[in-house]
């Protein structure tokens, strides 16, 4: 296994890693809207998306993999309502890729943030 790990992306901020590659594959932590400094996003769904694939495409590249070789995602709301705006943001950061996905509404999230997202790639 290998450890994943940037300052293009916000730190852990618990006992796990940004990510991790075994066999060709890497999974990602779940990433928030914070900065790269760990500082919070505040704003709509639109705004805090944006600021997870900011962090998804830096912990990717990290692991030498992109958003082009995700296989699935896994998005956690704190409000399904956003759905409609999470999905037409997460659909311009993929373009024509659509990786498998599960969107799922949650009681809370992290530092009560909107959206999670977590990635798993293809390592090439």
């Amino acid at each position: 296994m290998k450890t994943v790990s940037t300052t293009n992306a916000p730190a852990a901020i618990g006992p796990y890693a940004q990510g991790i590659v075994v066999n060709g594959i890497f999974y990602s932590s779940g990433q928030i809207p914070l900065t790269a400094s760990g500082e919070l996003v505040e704003g709509d769904i639109v705004v805090q998306t944006n600021q997870v694939f900011e962090n998804l495409n830096a912990v990717l590249e990290a692991a030498g993999s992109s958003l082009d070789k995700v296989v699935k995602t896994t998005v956690f709301m704190g409000d399904m309502n956003d759905f409609a705006a999470m999905n037409e943001t997460y659909a311009k950061h993929f373009g024509d890729h659509k990786p498998a996905r599960s969107a799922v509404e949650v009681a809370r999230l992290p530092k009560d943030v909107k959206v999670e997202i977590e990635v798993i790639a293809v390592v090439e």
